[in-house]
């Protein structure tokens, strides 16, 4: 399965409308011009994701279900992958892994607050988002460029959790 970007945002500072981009540059402690980065953000200094992914299989329900279309950036992540369930998202957490020229690791589960509700002017978007639909942290650990289309690659896995899967697969191919 091939995991891609589908789109990018960044806002320059808090409430402000997320933006739409084609490429965006990671540096360390964030993305270029976006609010986190900047200390602009409405959580600033206190609780900062450097970037933030979203899966769109998690925008898609929330559409589907919900009736909120989020697909404009109004659930204020940064990057919505496509080809990868909520999930397959959170098994990011703890992993290192890389899209286009940068590299991250997943920090922790991003979940929704009321705060991302009120800038996006409609009733039910945190409570949409709960759930796993909200996405997760990482941070830059080698900077560079993102654009729509690149594929996310892992480099290398949680080592928590790796042992778990690998005797996992080993349970299921022995009884198979």
């Amino acid at each position: 399965m091939t995991v891609t970007v589908e789109s990018l945002f960044t806002a320059p500072e808090d409430s402000a409308p997320m933006r739409s981009h084609d490429r965006i540059e990671c540096v360390d402690g964030g993305i270029e011009g976006d609010r986190y980065l900047l200390g602009t953000g409405y959580y600033s200094p206190f609780d900062v994701c450097e970037v933030t992914f979203v899966s769109a299989a998690a925008i898609d329900e929330i559409r589907e279900s919900f009736d909120i279309d989020l697909a404009d950036g109004r659930h204020r992540r940064n990057v919505v992958l496509r080809g990868v369930g909520t999930d397959e998202l959170h098994d990011l957490l703890g992993a290192t892994f890389r899209v286009g020229g940068a590299t991250f690791r997943g920090t922790r589960p991003r979940p929704p607050c009321a705060h991302v509700e009120q800038v996006a002017d409609e009733k039910g978007v945190a409570r949409a988002l709960k759930e796993r639909r909200g996405g997760i942290c990482a941070d830059v650990v080698e900077p560079g460029g993102v654009g729509v289309g690149d594929e996310l690659e892992l480099l290398e896995a949680d080592s928590r959790t790796v042992g778990k899967r690998i005797a996992d697969r080993l349970r299921g191919a022995v009884g198979e």
